[in-house]
């Protein structure tokens, strides 16, 4: 009966002792802190976790901005390549037709011929010499020509300039300043007055002068190889030259819709046959 009761004792002891050991390994995971330990790891745990995050705002659905400049700039237009292509091929071939542009260049011995024919296409012998034959002019239909040449000169001479102010356009790096009498705008390239005005001059001429055949194709002639000189010379660009030549041509038109008569201008005509 002894050994039963200790054997009993025993057993409880060791079933108490099982029991202890459970409940002190599990007791971590199940106590609860309160009081001011509780609110210090409480404290401990936020400042792990970081400020807390505020609700996201509502979601509007807003224009996407615009491109800054130099993203538009990365795509340009189909025009704006076009005409960057252009002005790249009309400098390449400007350059490479500048053949007089100094005594060095492949054709600097025709320079001095290329020079006359500059002076041929400027405007202080075309107004000098229209001027002198206006005044020394007898008949009334000649004074007449004469008298719209005139106007025609000028009114090119201020078309051009007021072209060339807006534009701006600089005359080609191989070119030598060395022209013959120049005023402020001429230190710009576009549209070229020597073309202009041959293209003017020579519609004129052909309209308002009897001439033989041979005479009519050499002022057509005169008219082109001024134009051409102007890039051999290094002057102007292909395109300063090519629009020069129409924008002569058109001018023209201008001058016949503009017409001075006695019947028109009646004063201008007085005061030249006076």
């Amino acid at each position: 009966m002894q050994s039963a009761a200790l054997a009993g004792s025993r057993s409880t002891r060791r079933g108490n002792g099982g029991n202890g050991s459970a409940a002190t390994r599990l007791a971590p995971d199940r106590v609860f802190l309160q009081g001011p330990r509780a609110a210090q790891t409480a404290a401990g745990v936020q400042s792990c976790q970081g400020p807390p995050i505020p609700p996201a705002a509502p979601c509007h659905a807003e224009p996407p901005p615009p491109l800054p400049e130099d993203c538009m700039r990365l795509n340009p237009s189909f025009a704006g390549i076009a005409l960057r292509s252009l002005l790249a091929v009309d400098l390449w071939a400007s350059k490479r037709l500048g053949v007089c542009a100094a005594e060095g260049s492949a054709w600097g011995g025709a320079r001095p011929l290329m020079k006359v024919v500059e002076v041929s296409g400027h405007g202080l012998p075309w107004l000098l010499g229209t001027a002198y034959g206006l005044c020394q002019s007898d008949s009334a239909a000649t004074r007449e020509v004469l008298l719209n040449l005139l106007f025609a000169l000028l009114l090119d001479l201020v078309l051009v300039a007021v072209v060339k102010g807006l534009v701006k356009r600089r005359r080609p790096t191989h070119n030598k300043m060395d022209m013959f009498v120049t005023i402020s705008v001429d230190k710009y390239s576009f549209p070229s007055g020597h073309a202009t005005r041959a293209a003017l001059v020579c519609r004129f001429v052909l309209h308002h002068l009897v001439l033989a055949v041979p005479l009519r194709v050499l002022v057509v002639l005169w008219a082109l190889i001024v134009g051409i000189s102007r890039v051999m010379l290094g002057r102007h660009n292909v395109t300063d030259v090519l629009f020069g030549l129409f924008l002569g041509y058109a001018l023209y038109s201008v001058v016949e819709y503009c017409w001075l008569s006695p019947l028109s201008a009646p004063a201008l005509f007085a005061l030249w046959s006076s």
